[in-house]
């Protein structure tokens, strides 16, 4: 009989009765009491940390920190009331204290008194660090304490980092202040530059104009000590005149008080004098000027008649035959006509090269015409002009008076003024020797301040000057400085999924052993019939794969459709665990045929050296040596590996290498188990009669 039909016979058996179904029915629902139940019950525990009740003591008393009040304690605690991460409770010290101690609580966060006080204390002089106060109790629950611990390290650090960012945030508007203080000193020190620059140059102007005032200083003094020489010039001349006025007045008044009655009785005849002489004048000047005009016609005419009486005379006289009785009188005729020519061209030769001096006969005359006729106009009122005349020669002799008064006074202040001049001379060549001293300051003053401001402009540039928006931005950074970021490739979204490549092996394992405590690993009626060995063997070994088969589908079906196992390869994973359960089957058939009552105690111990090295929980890098060292060899290890692959997702690499080393283990274990049904074949006492039966 072939070895399918031989399994055929074996898996009937469990038909045959109430118990033998109930026996195949617990049979394939054993798995799921090891997988299903298990990863249901912290499928994922951090999603229920609200239930866990905690206890909250907020003692803090707030601060006050540059004008601001700061309540670390009260913004903490409604930020954890409202995240819900636990089933918080505000109570005081002592009940948080009682209450972690009995149980009540599993744990305590209280935040003491001087909470803000530290936290604000950053920008004091002695900066202190707050402290949140953890209690926990290990007796209440050793895996709470260990979240405990994850959450408020958490807390810690988001608290840490608020107040981190308020401290920086002051720090950076400190940087923004003195950016502005050092721009506008570095402004000013521009201004102080330009201002010191025109003093310098001022100072160069100062240099020079003194250096001018002191050429013009010393001409003072020259020209003062000039001055005084002239002033005493000036005082005697000054003297003389009003001696000399004063003179001319003494006359002036004695012949005024002669004259004046004169003048005052015969204006009226002085007037008709004057009219005279500028009628004469007038007529004086026309004759003149008729003089002039004639002079030359009668020359001409003269010397015309001149020469009518020559002829007159040669004809009647000197060339006559008979000499004419007034020849005489024709000869005193000739000769008083030649002597009238010979006046006429003495007059006319007189008129011209007396020329100019008729002219200014003439000037004169009109001279004498226009005064002569300004007395006759003015001759009603003589009396009156002398008394004028006589007042302001007066006038003149008490101004000369006043005069030679005020040139002894200058006098005497050019005197004064020469020594001043003198001085003022010697103290503008000080002034020149400071000037020209402050000029080379001022030039060393308008290099400095050129320094300065380039040194405030560039120190301003190298402060930084920040916007709310950039002091937010850097103070996140500087007080969080490093962040994780977490790239998870393949990630578990729970603890359940994490751990169902442990405990689904686990399942198949233990659902192969106890078939094998109801399904004997090889068939009796194969045995007694001398079948082969390869045929007892796989007779025994396929009941088991199909059961294998089952429990991974009804294994599988309750994780994914009940509890929410989700795949990223489920074919893969369903095939692949077929693959385990065929494998974990051999080598449980094996070690029960080969070791009997004593194989079943094999496969217990053979599970736990798999459960302990496989890595299924913590990294197998973190187990002692010894586990280190078998996890190569156990097939657990490599069922594990492959099935975070399938699971979640991943590279196929370590999947196929668990499909060849399952399929080795499995044609290993098929192989050795024939061994031993060859050896089962042959009846020895320790068959009849075994040491130990189970």
């Amino acid at each position: 009989m072939r070895s399918p039909k031989l399994a055929a016979l074996e898996l009937r058996r469990f038909g045959r009765g109430k118990l033998p179904r109930a026996a195949l029915v617990a049979l394939l629902v054993l798995p799921l009491l090891y997988g299903a139940l298990y990863l249901w019950s912290f499928w994922d525990p951090y999603s229920r940390l609200d239930r866990i009740p905690v206890a909250l003591v907020n003692d803090d008393r707030g601060a006050t920190a540059d004008g601001r009040r700061i309540t670390a304690g009260d913004d903490l605690t409604k930020g954890l009331l409202d995240s819900e991460t636990f089933d918080w409770h505000r109570v005081d010290a002592d009940e948080a204290r009682r209450g972690v101690e009995d149980g009540t609580y599993y744990l305590s966060l209280t935040m003491p008194a001087d909470f803000s006080r530290r936290i604000a204390s950053s920008a004091g002089d002695s900066p202190e660090t707050g402290a949140l106060q953890v209690r926990t109790n290990d007796a209440n629950n050793y895996i709470v304490g260990q979240i405990s611990r994850t959450v408020f390290s958490e807390v810690r650090t988001a608290a840490s980092t608020k107040a981190s960012r308020s401290f920086l945030d002051r720090i950076f508007i400190s940087f923004s202040e003195i950016h502005g203080k050092t721009v506008t000193a570095a402004d000013g020190a521009d201004r102080l530059k330009g201002g010191i620059g025109k003093a310098e140059q001022g100072s160069k102007d100062l240099a020079e104009g003194l250096a001018e005032a002191k050429k013009g200083s010393g001409k003072l003094s020259k020209g003062l000590r000039r001055l005084t020489t002239g002033a005493a010039s000036l005082e005697d001349g000054s003297r003389r005149v009003a001696d000399g006025t004063q003179a001319l007045a003494d006359k002036v008044n004695a012949v005024d008080g002669k004259v004046g009655p004169f003048v005052e009785k015969n204006e009226r005849t002085i007037g008709d004098t004057a009219r005279l002489v500028a009628d004469s004048a007038k007529a004086v000047r026309h004759n003149l000027d008729t003089l002039v005009k004639v002079a030359p016609g009668a020359a001409k005419g003269a010397h015309a008649a001149s020469e009518v009486l020559d002829d007159v005379y040669a004809r009647r006289c000197a060339d006559a035959v008979l000499p004419d009785p007034a020849c005489a009188d024709l000869k005193k005729a000739k000769q008083a006509a030649a002597d009238v020519a010979a006046v006429a061209d003495d007059l006319n030769t007189l008129i011209a090269d007396q020329n100019g001096d008729l002219k200014t006969l003439d000037g004169n005359l009109g001279t004498l015409q226009k005064q002569a006729q300004a007395l006759a106009v003015r001759a009603p009122h003589l009396s009156e002009d002398l008394d004028d005349a006589v007042k302001k020669i007066n006038q003149l002799n008490t101004g000369a008076g006043k005069v030679a008064a005020g040139a002894r006074k200058l006098h005497a202040g050019l005197g004064t003024a020469s020594t001043g001049a003198s001085g003022l001379d010697q103290g503008v060549g000080k002034l020149r020797t400071g000037a020209d001293d402050l000029s080379g300051g001022m030039y060393k003053l308008v290099d400095g301040s050129g320094k300065l401001a380039g040194g405030l402009h560039d120190g301003a540039k190298r402060i930084p000057d920040y916007d709310k928006k950039s002091r937010d931005a850097r103070t996140g950074v500087m007080a969080d400085p490093v962040q994780l970021a977490a790239r998870d490739l393949h990630h578990a979204p729970n603890y359940g999924t994490g751990f169902a490549p442990y405990f689904i092996p686990l399942s198949l394992w233990v659902g192969a052993m106890v078939a094998y405590m109801l399904i004997p690993p090889m068939n009796r009626r194969a045995l007694a019939a001398g079948a082969s060995a390869r045929r007892i063997a796989l007779a025994g070994w396929l009941p088991v794969v199909a059961v294998g088969v089952l429990q991974t589908s009804a294994l599988m079906a309750v994780l994914h459709w009940a509890i929410g196992l989700q795949m990223v390869r489920a074919a893969g994973t369903v095939g692949f665990l077929f693959l385990v359960a065929a494998c974990f089957a051999a080598i449980v058939q094996w070690l029960n045929a080969r070791f009997g009552a004593a194989g079943r105690i094999l496969v217990l111990a053979l599970l736990m050296l798999q459960l302990t090295s496989a890595g299924g929980t913590y990294p197998v890098q973190t187990s002692p040596g010894f586990f280190n060292a078998i996890h190569p060899f156990l097939p657990m290890s490599y069922v594990v590996g492959a099935l975070r692959r399938l699971i979640t997702g991943g590279g196929l690499g370590p999947v196929w290498t668990a499909c060849a080393v399952l399929t080795a283990f499995t044609a290993g274990a098929l192989a050795l188990t024939a061994l031993a049904a060859r050896r089962r074949q042959v009846w020895s006492l320790d068959r009849l009669h075994p040491e130990l039966s189970l």
